[in-house]
């Protein structure tokens, strides 16, 4: 099939409309040959984001004003661009009223102790969301693929976790559990990205470098997690992630539709309200 060139392109008034806005000129500049069709799906995907984070200011006032407590999980393979769509979705809200938990390797204390308390110590207070940057679910996958539990503790871990969960829920705190999902190939690619990009470089991990040698390993963790912990009550919301704009606007949109922020009923899976 013939490509049309730019100049022969079908646009409708509204799209040029969004091409001649100051952000639809900017996505034109931005590559050093011009490409209309992808600035144009930049600029509606970003009046889109723009849409999504007022509401998302909304729910966040609802949460602030009515005492509320949000948790979300955002898990998935190394480079699946988790941190990324929290920056996003958290990009406008209130930052007094969130956090973004990113722990790192426990320390001699904390191995000593049961091993929720650490994220115990993390959950919020009344008026707060919380996004974890990885969990609990550590110990899910990560943990023992790599070597970093016993098999004892894993078996633990999955035997109390549900129980953790219902807990949390019958506290009155709203939890969502994302997991990103991304082929293989993707993960290369941004692996190669992030080791070639010397402001990118520090992201890459002794973790990372394995994750490709172990992909089917994870896989076979990542299934049986799935198959324990995927419950009615508390699901996993998967979230196909190859393509960054679309995951993180499907992770925010998801979270509005959940959340009861608007006073209307809402099927919120995976939420109990105080």
């Amino acid at each position: 099939m013939k490509k049309k060139h730019n100049n022969e392109l079908d646009l409708s008034a509204e799209d040029l409309e969004l091409l001649n806005t100051p952000l639809g000129i900017q996505f034109l500049l931005a590559d050093k040959k011009t490409n209309v069709p992808k600035a144009l799906r930049q600029v509606k995907d970003e009046f889109i984001f723009h849409k999504l984070q007022a509401e998302m200011i909304r729910l966040q006032h609802w949460v602030i004003e009515k005492n509320k407590k949000v948790v979300v999980l955002f898990e998935g393979r190394d480079a699946a661009g988790k941190g990324g769509a929290i920056r996003r979705i958290t990009e406008h809200i209130n930052p007094r009223h969130f956090r973004i938990v990113a722990l790192p390797k426990p320390s001699v204390e904390e191995q000593g102790q049961w091993y929720f308390q650490r994220y115990v110590n993390q959950l919020p207070k009344p008026g707060e969301m919380v996004f974890f940057d990885r969990s609990w679910y550590n110990r899910a996958v990560v943990e023992p693929v790599n070597g970093f539990c016993t098999k004892s503790q894993y078996r633990s871990f999955m035997e109390q976790v549900n129980s953790f969960e219902n807990m949390i829920m019958d506290s009155g705190i709203f939890l969502i559990k994302f997991y990103f999902s991304i082929t293989k190939e993707q993960q290369a690619l941004r692996f190669n990205d992030i080791q070639s990009n010397p402001l990118k470089r520090w992201k890459m991990t002794d973790v990372d470098r394995k994750a490709q040698e172990l992909w089917d390993l994870y896989t076979e963790f990542k299934v049986r997690m799935f198959e324990h912990t995927n419950l009615k009550k508390s699901p996993w919301i998967i979230i196909e992630a190859d393509r960054k704009t679309e995951a993180r606007i499907a992770a925010l949109q998801y979270i509005i539709d959940t959340i009861p922020y608007n006073e209307r009923e809402k099927n919120h899976r995976g939420a109990k309200a105080e």
